[in-house]
């Protein structure tokens, strides 16, 4: 390993630590890596095929096409303020460490507890939407090319499957899936805009500029009922039929949920998240104009089952349709494999600070990945799958839920640091004066979709037709909100403070990997770490490097913190008057873990 790689390592895990956790995962992915995930979590062809019916219904051709440049433009601005928030905090837990940091001291475990809970179901409903996709996907492609019978038993059977695959693949080493990533990567770039061009090639005619970008339509109304544009306004539908673009690019808090895998985190998990968002916004933009200049008949794919299935069919034949499918399919299957991914990553994070089973965080050391975080939300998927065999409409009207859900968690952090903008220390990643302009554009424009997205869609409103996402919301909410109120305000505190033995084992031989020395700030100025070999603190001789003294050392002055054994974390306190704990005190507790537990490892 060569010293810069080193260095950048020493500020990693020194960063890590004064947040006040150890380096548990493995951190190998670079920018790439990094970017990649994100990327195959938004995968533009998943959210495009889920909702191109609806899109077609709702607004029609004009609105996917324009109404995708809008909400390109407006989830970067998102992106950008969470990317400067992700520069300065760079840990899994994502939008709910955020909310922590950048929240009064006395109310932070609140702003986290609410901002943790949004952050994690709706992320689990994301994953299973996904899965949910991609069997019936299967199905239908099956029921084309041989004649296969589909059922809500045998969906769910090939839900299971998929399921049980990415499970299998997660529990190998973090290799693993880097690997992995590059194929994603070729398959969203390259598979993708081939894809988009085959179609332009084969199709027999193709539809006019004025077709694409012009024309409006309205058919929100059921069963002969006049349509919303009528009853309301085209305005209404095309703010409605947004949700198409606004839920494909969705999912880039993995980003966040990777960085304490991805090295020079500061830099290049920022990075990584803006690139995944501009990268999707372009190849999306060239895949929905390809789907709507190659239709045929747009009422034949309007009421078809799988319309984008349609299209291909009616471009490149059947035997072409069913290939370009599979390649879409392909795509989806690595979508739903990093977005469980992330969502283990979130849980890791959350399970640490105990927001869920303290236990679900550790780390097993022969897969080099949170296995029991994996597994849970592994499970969470396939129960939330369960209503299907009822209703397959149950989960696939849940992409209104789960947009807003996340994007409500993505905006919480976002309004603190406008907020309580003395608490936020921004870090290498920084909009500078733009910063506050455009996190305030992000904070309405979340505001905008919220309220547009909890609309009725279809008209006259009937128990069926009624938009159940204020209802799904509001359940959740309750819960948040009614779980803290009743119990986690006497106990959850925001970020772990009572650490577990292994916690503590993990601070402790943190310095181990420390063995080199980084003289003054390195060029993303991040805070300097200094050697402490042969401190006559350490109790230990000039050199010595044998035995380490136990998690963070006794607050000297300057806000300075002993890391592991030999390095020193030079910093300012994350926010006004930060206390820092001292794990030799038991980090504020009163001293429960006492300097005799520390000295004497084989107790812990």
């Amino acid at each position: 390993m060569c010293s810069s790689e080193v260095n950048f390592k020493i500020q990693d895990e020194g960063r890590l630590a004064e947040l006040g956790y150890a380096q548990e995962l493995s951190r190998e992915w670079s920018l790439l890596h990094n970017f990649g995930a994100s990327f195959s979590i938004i995968s533009v062809i998943t959210g495009i095929t889920t909702l191109f019916s609806y899109g077609l219904n709702t607004g029609g051709p004009s609105v996917m096409a324009v109404g995708w440049i809008i909400i390109s433009f407006f989830t970067l601005l998102i992106g950008m303020s969470m990317a400067e928030i992700l520069s300065s905090i760079p840990t899994s837990g994502g939008p709910y460490f955020w909310a922590y940091m950048l929240a009064p001291q006395a109310h932070a475990p609140f702003f986290a507890w609410i901002t943790g809970w949004f952050n994690l179901l709706w992320q689990i409903s994301v994953t299973t939407g996904i899965y949910f996709l991609l069997a019936n996907l299967v199905s239908t492609t099956a029921q084309v090319c041989n004649g296969y019978t589909p059922s809500a038993g045998k969906t769910l059977g090939i839900l299971a499957v998929v399921l049980a695959s990415h499970v299998a693949l997660n529990l190998f080493s973090v290799r693993t899936l880097r690997y992995m990533i590059y194929t994603s990567i070729f398959l969203n770039t390259i598979g993708v805009s081939c894809l988009a061009i085959a179609v332009l090639a084969k199709a027999p005619t193709h539809k006019s500029s004025k077709f694409v970008f012009s024309k409006f339509y309205d058919g929100t109304g059921v069963d002969g009922a006049e349509g919303w544009s009528i009853r309301a306004s085209p305005a209404y539908v095309a703010a409605t039929g947004v949700l198409m673009s606004q839920y494909t690019i969705l999912g880039f808090d993995a980003s966040a949920h990777l960085c304490e895998e991805t090295r020079k985190a500061v830099r290049d998990a920022p990075l990584g998240l803006l690139s995944a968002i501009g990268g999707s916004a372009v190849i999306g933009f060239f895949l929905i104009i390809s789907l709507l200049f190659s239709i045929q008949d747009y009422e034949t794919v309007r009421t078809a089952p799988q319309p984008v299935l349609q299209i291909l069919v009616d471009a490149c034949g059947q035997g072409g349709g069913l290939v370009l499918m599979v390649l879409i399919m392909l795509c989806v299957w690595h979508c739903g494999l990093f977005s469980l991914t992330s969502n283990s990553r979130m849980m890791f994070a959350f399970a640490r600070d105990g927001g869920i089973p303290h236990r679900l965080h550790i780390i097993d050391r022969g897969f080099h990945s949170p296995i029991r975080t994996v597994l849970f939300g592994a499970t969470c998927s396939f129960l939330l799958a369960l209503p299907s065999l009822g209703s397959e409409f149950a989960l696939l009207g849940s992409t209104s839920i789960a947009t807003i859900g996340l994007y409500v968690s993505y905006g919480i952090p976002i309004a603190m640091g406008l907020v309580w903008s003395r608490n936020f220390k921004r870090g290498p990643f920084n909009l500078n004066r733009a910063s506050k302009p455009v996190a305030i554009v992000a904070c309405l424009w979340i505001g905008f979709i919220t309220i547009v997205f909890c609309l009725p869609t279809q008209n006259p409103v009937t128990s069926k037709t009624l938009n159940y996402t204020p209802v799904a919301l509001g359940i959740v909410g309750l819960f948040a909100f009614g779980s803290w109120f009743l119990w986690a305000r006497h106990w959850f505190t925001g970020r772990c403070r009572n650490h577990c033995r292994i916690c503590i084992r993990q601070l402790d031989f943190l310095g181990e990997e420390m063995v080199y020395r980084s003289d003054g700030a390195d060029s993303d100025g991040h805070q300097r770490l200094k050697s402490d070999e042969g401190s006559s603190s350490t109790g230990f001789p000039e050199g010595s490097f044998k035995k380490p003294t136990g998690g963070f050392k006794e607050m000297k002055e300057d806000n300075k913190i002993s890391v592991g054994r030999e390095f020193e974390v030079f910093s300012a306190p994350a926010r006004e008057n930060e206390e820092m704990y001292d794990y030799r005190e038991g980090l504020g507790n009163g001293g429960k873990y006492s300097e005799h537990l520390i000295q004497n490892k084989q107790v812990l």
